[in-house]
């Protein structure tokens, strides 16, 4: 699913790069609309959540498969001019998300559904190219924060009795890239970023010999955000 998004997302963005390169219209849209120096916008997007593991011991039919699902993402950004070709960008996110994870080494209780609702933090800096007709394309990265509030990291209970636990804070990298479209009273503006956890997110089992922990040397989430900026 997230193959196909991404597919899907870069045919539409192709699409209207090549309807503008080619459009004889050369009328600028809002050419005011980047001058100030602070502004804002909100968000609406996409993801699809990975787990990324680190194994002990290089056993594959230890292996846990992960099974993304498609979240969606709501929030605000923030935006800092600092000139024509760099901006400084907040961007908060509610970010809701679900893996299932199956454990082939077991045979009974052997799926775990992680559910998450995300409050994420980016701060990042987007680098542009200068503006061509009524489009702009950039690329972005930078580092972010996320409280999970739908932890159970203080839950006592683990796996023996079906809770996989994982940490309430995660801090990640990000890098990605998308096209400022100048519309006659909008901006519009679709990106795709890669999200990289940095820290090990796993909440082992009080059993040291657990089967659901016991192989697993570090747990950091990967994503994919498609997202929608209207300014």
């Amino acid at each position: 699913m997230r193959k196909i998004l991404t597919v899907i997302t870069v045919l539409l963005l192709t699409q209207t790069i090549q309807a503008q390169l080619f459009s004889k219209e050369r009328v600028r849209n809002i050419p005011s609309i980047d001058k100030p120096r602070l502004s804002w916008g909100y968000i609406l997007g996409f993801n699809s959540y990975d787990f990324n593991f680190d194994y002990k011991s290089n056993d594959p039919d230890e292996d846990i498969m992960v099974q993304s699902n498609v979240g969606f993402n709501v929030g605000l950004v923030g935006n800092m001019r600092i000139n024509e070709y760099l901006d400084l960008r907040l961007e908060p996110l509610v970010v809701f998300a679900q893996r299932n994870l199956t454990f082939p080494n077991l045979t009974e209780r052997n799926l775990r559904e992680v559910q998450s609702t995300y409050v994420h933090i980016p701060l990042l800096l987007k680098i542009s190219t200068k503006r061509l007709n009524n489009f702009k394309p950039f690329i972005i990265g930078g580092v972010s924060t996320s409280i999970n509030l739908s932890s159970n990291e203080d839950n006592p209970d683990d796996n023996s009795v079906g809770q996989f636990r994982t940490t309430t804070n995660t801090n990640y990298f990000e890098v990605g890239f998308g096209i400022d479209f100048y519309l006659p009273y909008f901006k519009f503006t679709p990106s795709i970023r890669g999200v990289f956890a940095m820290s090990d997110e796993l909440v082992r089992d009080v059993d040291p010999d657990s089967p659901y922990t016991s192989n697993i040397d570090k747990m950091s989430t990967r994503g994919l955000f498609i997202n929608f900026t209207f300014q």
